[in-house]
């Protein structure tokens, strides 16, 4: 439970950081609506990723993993259609939101690491 909250909270702080340095990609609210993306970004990773990547695993493997950007940008896609005050004008914008977003996730999960326990 506890990395599902430090999921939310990352994609928050990513889509915040979005909002701040990419000129089309705008939040209309506070704190509150950076977390709600948050959540749904992360309910969009654990449902719907999964899926949409199985279904092209043959695309993923004839492109060498490279489908699996068109993946992340689809998924980003379908967080601004869930919630309405996202709004990614622009491929450009998309496509670096999700290069910010994949960047934010990478470093928290590299600091938060399920390090294994020494049983003795």
């Amino acid at each position: 439970m506890m990395r599902f909250i430090i999921r939310i909270l990352a994609n928050s702080l990513a889509i915040y950081l979005a909002a701040y340095f990419i000129p089309d990609v705008t939040v209309k609210g506070g704190w509150k609506i950076f977390l709600i993306c948050g959540l749904v970004l992360s309910l969009i990773n654990i449902i719907i990723k999964p899926i949409l990547k199985l279904i092209s695993l043959p695309l993923i493997i004839i492109t060498l993993g490279f489908f699996s950007l068109v993946i992340n940008i689809l998924t980003i896609w379908l967080l601004t259609k869930f919630v309405s005050q996202l709004s990614i004008t622009g491929l450009v914008a998309l496509v670096l939101t999700t290069i910010l977003v994949s960047i934010v996730n990478w470093i928290v999960s590299f600091l938060f690491k399920k390090t294994p326990q020494n049983s003795t």
